[in-house]
């Protein structure tokens, strides 16, 4: 598998969550992991990682990059706006992320 993305402002996303302490986060372009396993690097205290992606193939390549945490993964091949029902039996999350590409402007 090949990945088809390298992150972007990388430093400024683990800048922005540096000074929290994070038991649940939702990623909601979970794409190719880069941004989930450096957040999961710089914060062990993490006790459940939800990815969701729509690229099937973007999950694959996740769920091989982000193995040492496969206990603290929970991946969801949808669409994020659907996070409601991703997170009914949530009681809180400590971060989102999401990020928008747009095919037609590149």
């Amino acid at each position: 598998m090949t990945e088809p993305h390298v992150p972007v402002m990388l430093e400024e996303f683990l800048e922005h969550f540096s000074k929290l302490k994070i038991k649940t986060f939702y990623d909601g372009t979970l794409g190719a992991a880069g941004h989930a396993k450096a957040l999961l690097e710089s914060h062990p205290e993490i006790e459940t990682y939800y990815g969701c992606d729509q690229d099937a193939n973007a999950l694959e390549i996740a769920k091989a990059k982000l193995e040492p945490w496969k206990d603290k993964v929970v991946y969801l091949h949808d669409n994020f706006v659907h996070l409601d029902k991703h997170l009914e039996d949530v009681e809180s999350v400590d971060g989102f992320f999401l990020t928008w590409g747009c095919r037609q402007c590149s």
